[in-house]
């Protein structure tokens, strides 16, 4: 995060709010691409994609390469684990490794989930 912008609200609700649920994609988007190059992933050898679900929910913001899936949403397990990331076999793998999880809050900080996830995936 520069020191010119101001932390996102990951946590703000965003199911039945429309304009909410635009800013929250957007964000995570913009918040992904930057996890991405602190993992040093080339642009091309990631899938960036969104799913707006229905209205009661957050819908989900993914991030996929050949090792690894990370995906964002305001779960109703809590903001604890809203960032659920682990291991993959390729882009057409959604299964995986075992699930892992990080608080929405870590999406403000795409240098502190990018070292959390490669300790705990070792990807």
């Amino acid at each position: 995060m520069s020191r010119t912008s101001r932390a996102f609200d990951f946590r703000r609700p965003v199911a039945y709010d429309d304009a909410a649920k635009r800013r929250f994609h957007g964000r995570a988007r913009s918040q992904l691409r930057q996890l991405a190059a602190a993992l040093r992933l080339a642009v091309g050898s990631y899938d960036l994609r969104s799913n707006w679900g229905g209205i009661a929910v957050s819908g989900e913001i993914t991030l996929h390469s050949d090792r690894l899936y990370v995906q964002v949403s305001q779960s109703v397990m809590g903001h604890d684990t809203g960032i659920l990331y682990r291991i993959c076999n390729g882009r057409k793998d959604y299964v995986g490794g075992p699930n892992n999880f990080a608080s929405l809050d870590l999406l403000n900080r795409p240098e502190a989930l990018a070292s959390r996830i490669l300790e705990r995936c070792h990807a």
